[in-house]
């Protein structure tokens, strides 16, 4: 095999999927440090991507239709292409580009446009999403086995982000002595989620701590539910921070509390402490989309169920099975240990 000089790294979907990308850039700059890596991204992820030292430049996958991205894709030269998301529009993109090497899976019907495949059935959940990503990396001669804990993601929160979160706090009237417990309670219907109410209750028991300061955040389509939580001493912030803000906001904390959603995956990349709730769906579990970190905890249904499904899930109210008081009797041991 040829030594790959010019790689192209698509993956155009949401915030957890890229962060769990990130670290097969570094992967790559080891064993091969002259290569130049390209990630072909969406726009609203780009924020996460540009500040990874190993990715040398990107691709945003939205400012182009379809010829304009064959255009680009040409001009760039790429000698490999590893398609980490897989789409039809994609595979098709690569292959009239003329990358010599095109790496995906080998499931899909358009899977003939790849000359490099992987066969696994990511749905199965039998791996996590960062070790079904690095596995693509053998067709280009890199076997590498990620530890918890170990990964570099090479995530790094900007200058102009960590000023502008201690000032926001400061205009809220943070009080630093205390620890920041982030609350994120949406995941824009990624996963089923932990009911609202358990939520509550959570923010019951810790705002009724002198040492805790909790933030609340999500998206501007979450900013309705995060007001539905808030109450007196409690910062919300849904609605109000870009991405990479929401990422100084986590550096900044002790712990972040959410369902399976992109932040989780961020505060994994900056080693902060996690608690998060996950279904028992096999898609959808935390063996799959838990943070990959040595310092986070899982909790999942009591329900003793197996083949689950989202309907099931759903119709059988499983997340309600999740008891509050072990939820906050973890947090709180974790703001007394540190």
């Amino acid at each position: 095999m040829r030594t790959p000089k010019n790689i192209l790294i698509v993956r155009t979907d949401r915030i957890g999927d890229v962060i769990l990308t990130l670290p097969i850039a570094g992967i790559i700059k080891k064993k091969y440090p002259e290569s130049k890596i390209t990630f072909m991204i969406k726009e609203y992820t780009s924020e996460l991507v540009k500040v990874n030292s190993f990715i040398d430049d990107i691709i945003v996958f939205d400012n182009y239709n379809f010829k304009g991205l064959l255009k680009e894709l040409r001009t760039k030269n790429f000698d490999t292409a590893i398609t980490v998301y897989p789409r039809f529009e994609i595979a098709l993109l690569l292959f009239l580009a003329g990358i010599k090497l095109r790496v995906g899976t080998g499931y899909r019907w358009y899977s003939f446009l790849f000359n490099r495949k992987t066969y696994d059935h990511r749905k199965t959940g039998e791996r996590h999403e960062l070790e079904y990503n690095v596995r693509l990396l053998k067709h280009i001669d890199i076997e590498y086995t990620p530890k918890r804990g170990s990964v570099d993601f090479n995530f790094i929160v900007d200058k102009a982000s960590r000023k502008y979160i201690d000032d926001l706090l400061s205009k809220n009237n943070f009080n630093s002595k205390k620890k920041i417990i982030i609350i994120h309670p949406g995941s824009k219907g990624s996963a089923v989620d932990l009911p609202i109410e358990k939520f509550n209750r959570i923010i019951n028991v810790l705002s009724a701590q002198v040492n805790i300061q909790i933030i609340l955040t999500g998206s501007k389509e979450e900013t309705e539910t995060c007001n539905s939580l808030t109450k007196r001493g409690v910062i919300n912030l849904a609605g109000k921070l870009t991405l990479m803000q929401l990422a100084a906001l986590i550096d900044s904390s002790h712990i972040l509390i959410a369902n399976s959603t992109g932040p989780i995956h961020i505060a994994a990349a900056l080693n902060k402490n996690i608690v998060g709730f996950y279904p028992k769906i096999a898609s959808m579990s935390p063996t799959r989309w838990g943070p990959f970190s040595a310092k986070a905890k899982f909790y999942q249904p009591k329900l003793d169920c197996n083949n689950c499904t989202r309907k099931q899930c759903e119709e059988l109210n499983c997340m309600n099975s999740i008891e509050v008081e072990e939820v906050t009797n973890y947090i709180l041991s974790l703001v007394k240990e540190n």
